[in-house]
């Protein structure tokens, strides 16, 4: 029992008690990838994206400079595209023509009824006159 006590004690000055000091962790990585070269790299986390693709309706798309283009395979061609939104604007173009030229149209229409109404006033006036006179 003495030795229990013995060894319970801690002397005052010295610290029997040291702990072993653990071994520093290595981190170990759980993917493969740190093993593969750096194309292989670039291919696999997806650093070389490219240009973005996507397929709707049958025909796929592709963004390049702002714009998405049609590829092959779809109904209608990047050149039928390019046409039909050139013809698009040559439309609009014209319609904004003839509104103009209805809007002076209206214009010159009222202006001639308003000189007609003037003038029928006026023959009227004139008429009343002359039967003032007789």
């Amino acid at each position: 029992m003495e030795d229990l006590r013995n060894s319970l004690k801690m002397p005052l000055f010295r610290n029997t008690f040291t702990p072993k000091k653990t071994p520093p962790r290595r981190s170990a990585s759980l993917s493969s990838l740190h093993t593969l070269d750096h194309s292989t790299r670039e291919v696999e986390l997806g650093l070389e994206c490219g240009t973005p693709v996507m397929n709707i309706g049958g025909q796929s798309w592709r963004f390049e400079d702002g714009q998405w283009l049609t590829e092959s395979g779809g109904n209608t061609t990047t050149k039928e595209t390019q046409q039909l939104i050139k013809r698009n604007v040559q439309l609009e173009e014209e319609n904004n023509l003839l509104k103009l030229k209805i809007e002076v149209l209206l214009d010159m229409l009222t202006e001639t009824t308003v000189e007609c109404h003037l003038m029928e006033k006026e023959v009227d006036d004139i008429k009343n006159q002359h039967h003032r006179k007789k």
